[in-house]
């Protein structure tokens, strides 16, 4: 291996990423072990042609910022393969997110990545943000959970809807991270130019935080699981009055343009104190990706010890808490690696 660089979902949602039918051809039947194999030859057997690790394997997991969920789901499926796993060392790394995870990966300074669905997708086509890349070849191990659209704005901005943030101090997320797809893409369902008419901002989600905390931004846009510890820290912050704004309404025209790697998802009262409404929004699926190289066998192995240890994986954050082995061997954007398929297919949740 190169060297290596450092509440509760509603599974259902899961579902919209079965088939992605996006005007830049996504794949249409990767939602289970028929779809995935049948992929023109993507993630087949023939091309898991890595060999098994000798003596000790070094798996890195690229994770996300340590203010989001990725960071601490991604660290404890690294504890627990390294725990379960014999002769195995595991590290869950700091990264910028879905796009920095999907770079490592290519280049083998990842060995599992954690990702958006849209942001792996368009990984996969080498296209967006990935177009000085290629196409990154990864497979699926497992789809995980659904990630919510935080659109988080200063009760006092006067920002009630999307379409106010113009002029305004807006954050859209780090450079280049999925959060950053996801925001200029309801700015423009919103009939904005994120690049002109706001003025634009690209920080993680703790910055994003410590800025609204000092009120210099009128509002940012987070793509996480639920709860984020730093939007909790944020709604906690006394003398600070903020809200969450309507992403829901955007959908159907993402959708349009996009496909339906984004689905209507509602942020449940009661995971934020002091919002005890749902929050109509935009949800985003997450899943578990290795190299397409990766040894059929290691890649099961991968698998089983998860889900085999599922009650410790649960444990590890509330949005792990759905995760099952059926609802993760369907809906991810891209086709399954035939070691998962395996292990599914042996656990009965795939014929």
């Amino acid at each position: 291996m190169n060297k290596k660089v450092s509440m509760m979902a509603l599974a259902s949602a899961m579902t919209v990423m079965a088939a992605c039918a996006a005007p830049t051809a996504a794949p249409s039947g990767s939602t289970g072990s028929s779809g995935a194999a049948g992929s023109a030859g993507a993630c087949s057997a023939a091309k898991a042609t890595k060999p098994m690790p000798s003596g000790t394997a070094r798996l890195v997991i690229g994770t996300g910022g340590t203010g989001g969920v990725f960071y601490p789901y991604g660290s404890g499926i690294a504890r627990i393969l390294q725990e379960k796993m014999p002769n195995t060392q595991a590290t869950g790394e700091v990264t910028g997110g879905s796009v920095d995870n999907m770079k490592l990966l290519n280049k083998g300074d990842a060995d599992i990545a954690m990702s958006t669905a849209d942001s792996a997708y368009e990984a996969s086509q080498g296209i967006g943000v990935y177009k000085d890349v290629g196409k990154v070849p990864a497979c699926t191990i497992a789809n995980l959970y659904v990630s919510f659209v935080h659109i988080v704005a200063l009760e006092e901005s006067g920002i009630g809807k999307v379409e106010d943030m113009k002029g305004k101090r807006i954050s859209v997320g780090s450079a280049g991270s999925s959060t950053e797809v996801a925001a200029d893409r309801v700015l423009e369902a919103a009939g904005l130019d994120g690049k002109k008419d706001i003025k634009r901002e690209a920080l993680s989600v703790a910055e994003s935080v410590n800025a609204m905390k000092d009120k210099k931004l009128d509002a940012f846009f987070w793509v996480g699981g639920l709860p984020t510890a730093g939007i909790t820290d944020l709604v906690n912050t006394p003398g600070l009055k903020v809200k969450f704004v309507d992403g829901a309404q955007y959908v159907d025209k993402i959708v349009a343009k996009y496909g339906p790697l984004y689905s209507k998802f509602s942020l449940p009262k009661g995971v934020y104190k002091g919002f005890d409404q749902d929050i109509p929004g935009m949800g985003i699926g997450n899943v578990l990706l290795v190299h397409e190289s990766m040894n059929e066998q290691f890649a099961y192995n991968i698998t089983k010890t998860i889900f085999e240890n599922l009650p410790d994986v649960q444990k590890v954050h509330s949005e792990a808490r759905s995760l099952t082995a059926q609802g993760a061997s369907v809906g991810s954007s891209l086709p399954y690696h035939p070691g998962a398929i395996k292990y599914f297919k042996e656990k009965g949740v795939l014929k």
